[in-house]
């Protein structure tokens, strides 16, 4: 049986220090694919863009800065519960998020109601549903690119 977690969130795409603007941002957690969460940007005049990445990476994100490579996300200044940034890149190319931390927190909470962090693995079907998942993953990343 698939479950999943949804929400939608408002976050600001950060263009330049002059120009951001808000827009919708899907999360989605899946429990056939535990480890990750899907975040779909739904940018002005494109087609819809997902990203998935650990879950954890975004919980650790909240409070510090974390990642390497493609993905990082950080705390957005020294305020407790402030805001968080997202990086996001490509070859030379990157995009920056800033959300909120309450609606993300709220999130990954229903996430860890669903599957608490560090359980992932003790799923009954996880390794059954391994393979589609990463089939999933790499169509997603084709579709991006």
């Amino acid at each position: 049986m698939r479950e999943s977690v949804e929400a939608e969130v408002m976050m600001s795409f950060l263009v330049s220090e002059e120009l951001s603007f808000r827009i919708p941002v899907e999360l989605r957690y899946e429990t056939c694919d535990p480890y990750a969460v899907r975040l779909t940007f739904h940018l002005p005049g494109d087609a819809p863009v997902t990203w998935a990445f650990g879950r954890e990476l975004l919980v650790d994100g909240v409070g510090r800065p974390c990642g390497e490579g493609d993905v990082r996300v950080s705390p957005a200044g020294s305020e407790t519960l402030g805001d968080v940034l997202i990086r996001l890149q490509v070859g030379a190319d990157q995009a920056l998020f800033r959300s909120s931390v309450a609606p993300l927190v709220a999130f990954l909470d229903r996430t860890d109601k669903l599957v608490p962090l560090g359980q992932e693995g003790a799923l009954a079907d996880f390794d059954a549903h391994l393979d589609e998942a990463l089939d999933r993953i790499l169509a997603e990343e084709q579709s991006a690119g």
